[in-house]
């Protein structure tokens, strides 16, 4: 691998050691510190930090596993347990470890713990007689050492498949920073893949799903790259630029992102985004950083080489007018585009644009709408919708649009609020309150807000309205979810004998609002009910608290609009 004469002094300032760092950054990162948190060698991922996930860059690293579960998981260095997680969704079963030097290792989608630690988490879950726990242990109650086997690789939560989530965050801040920066190896010298290049007319304009594109097939390969049959771009005006891009590693790679991309305008660099670390709350701005139109019509993901003002990420560096480059003097430039991988390795995209007045694209005139601007909170109130916007909602300045919609048919007290369209992002979300019909009086209680596909937006009645805060524009409407759970037993019956049995087994789904809690007693008292939201599996595994002989059991599923359903049976065991 042949590295560039500024990366590799670069490193050596950092580090004093030119082969263990393994990406360019300004921050110095222990390098020895920690081991492996497996033992699988050669190490292979699924998915890379920063990688572009639906509304979310991945926020760390996934460890293949081989398609099994199992494999020992070890602490990465001395520290404490500060976090015992379990979810019926997210990471699944989890563990924090806090370390002496700062730092903080995450390890999602476990199996199980080690036994000293489930033996305490279940000794938490039925002292507050709940599956999902979040607890903040202190610094002497669970002490690990470098290399402890504290639990072992699985699939709970919502992995698509077994694997090791791992992370190291800031213990101070809580930003979850790139783990190859600490030396965790991932044995690479494949640089990335630059599969095509967007030129975006942007004419001093907001970027939005009508601003015109064009484009550019990309050949090549082992690092260097060029346009397909294309020399020299005539553009005009300004213009901002996007690339498509991924990377592999050595062996079992997925297809990964890439680490950095940089834009040089004649030798100088115009645009920098390096996926280093980033904060949680700032994570959904990657429908910031890339085309959120193209991506949501085609799910492609173009990642953007100029910043919309409202972006509040801090992975960009070198900005030059926010990446927007005004091609107005007629004269011939020089652009490339270097992308990194988490290792290095490089790709070059060279390319040369002539600066002429007759290759215009004008941007589409709007229809007028109201203009809300991204620095503000903005409110939008009719009498039957109110719509606000809290400051740091949106991202560019929004031409924003109304309209009612007739009521539809079946379980609807509204008629249809369009919000804006689907193709503009938010980061926040915002607040709508419907007015309600007449008819919903004596189904209160029971008022959710659905948007056209159905989809519970949670809600609640107040003073005639009915109020949510849905994630993202679309069209919404009252409904109302009177319908309890459905809980169908697998391997359970009234009179069954379970000797012999490990657990018992259900499946549990809703028809809208979603499960908001599960309950299980045998003779009437609490036992422990584990639910996996991807497969709507509910279980109970039997334990001493059981003893042979004749048992009662009662299970009480409630929906999030309290809508109950109960089964209960006699079993013998």
């Amino acid at each position: 691998m042949i590295k560039a004469k500024l990366l590799l002094l670069s490193l050596v300032f950092l580090t004093g050691i030119t082969q263990a760092q393994q990406i360019f950054s300004n921050n110095k990162y222990p390098l020895v510190d920690f081991r492996s948190p497996l033992d699988i060698v050669p190490p292979a991922l699924a998915g890379s930090f920063g990688e572009l996930r639906p509304n979310h860059f991945h926020s760390g690293m996934d460890y293949r596993t081989n398609q099994r579960e199992g494999y020992p998981v070890y602490a990465i260095a001395d520290g404490y347990i500060s976090r015992l997680r379990v979810q019926n969704s997210g990471f699944g079963l989890a563990l924090y470890i806090n370390h002496p030097n700062g730092y903080t290792s995450v390890y999602g989608h476990l199996q199980r713990f080690n036994p000293k630690i489930a033996q305490q988490v279940k000794s938490i879950q039925y002292q507050k007689k709940s599956y999902e726990i979040d607890e903040f242990p202190n610094s002497i109650q669970i002490p690990v050492r470098k290399g402890d086997v504290i639990a072992y690789t699985g699939n709970t939560g919502s992995s698509g498949g077994p694997h090791l989530h791992f992370e190291v965050r800031d213990t101070k801040t809580e930003a979850t920073i790139n783990p190859q920066l600490f030396g965790f190896d991932i044995p690479d010298n494949i640089p990335p893949v630059i599969y095509s290049m967007y030129v975006y007319r942007l004419n001093k304009k907001t970027f939005n799903e009508f601003t015109p594109k064009q484009y550019f097939q990309v050949t090549g390969g082992a690092g260097n790259h060029k346009l397909n049959k294309v020399n020299t771009i005539n553009l005009s005006g300004e213009v901002g630029f996007g690339i498509v891009a991924t990377d592999k590693h050595n062996g079992a790679s997925g297809t990964n992102g890439v680490y950095s991309i940089e834009l040089e305008l004649d030798g100088k660099t115009v645009f920098t985004s390096s996926l280093e670390k980033f904060k949680f709350e700032n994570s959904k701005a990657i429908n910031s950083h890339i085309d959120y139109p193209t991506f949501i019509n085609t799910r492609k993901s173009i990642q953007k080489s100029f910043v919309d003002p409202g972006n509040p990420l801090t992975i960009y560096s070198n900005l030059v007018n926010n990446g927007r480059i005004d091609f107005s003097d007629g004269k011939l430039h020089q652009l490339k585009y270097i992308i990194t991988d988490s290792k290095g390795n490089k790709s070059i995209l060279p390319f040369n644009v002539q600066a002429d007045d007759k290759s215009t694209i004008s941007t589409p005139e709007l229809t007028p709408g109201t203009l809300y601007s991204y620095a503000n909170q903005n409110e939008f109130n009719n009498g039957e919708v109110k719509v606000i916007f809290p400051k740091g909602t949106l991202y560019n300045d929004l031409n924003f649009h109304y309209k009612t919609l007739p009521k539809p048919a079946g379980n609807a007290y509204s008629a249809i609020h369009q919000i804006q369209n689907s193709l503009t992002p938010l980061h926040t979300g915002f607040e709508i309150w419907i007015k309600a019909d007449s008819s919903l009086s004596k189904y209160k209680e029971k008022a959710v807000i659905v948007n056209t596909g159905r989809s519970s937006q949670g809600g609640y009645f107040e003073n005639g309205y009915v109020k949510a805060k849905p994630r993202n524009f679309g069209a919404f409407f009252i409904a109302i979810d009177t319908l309890p759970p459905t809980l169908t037993p697998i391997n359970i019956s009234e009179g069954k004998n379970m000797a012999g049995i490990t657990k018992m087994s259900f499946k549990l789904r809703d028809n809208l609002s979603g499960i908001k809690s599960f309950n299980g007693f045998i003779d009437g008292k609490w036992i422990l009910m584990e639910f996996d939201t991807k497969s709507a599996s509910l279980w109970h595994t039997f334990d001493d608290r059981t003893a042979p002989g004749k048992h009662t059991l009662e299970v009480i599923v409630t929906d999030m609009k309290d809508n109950n359903r109960n089964y209960s049976i006699t079993f013998y065991k």
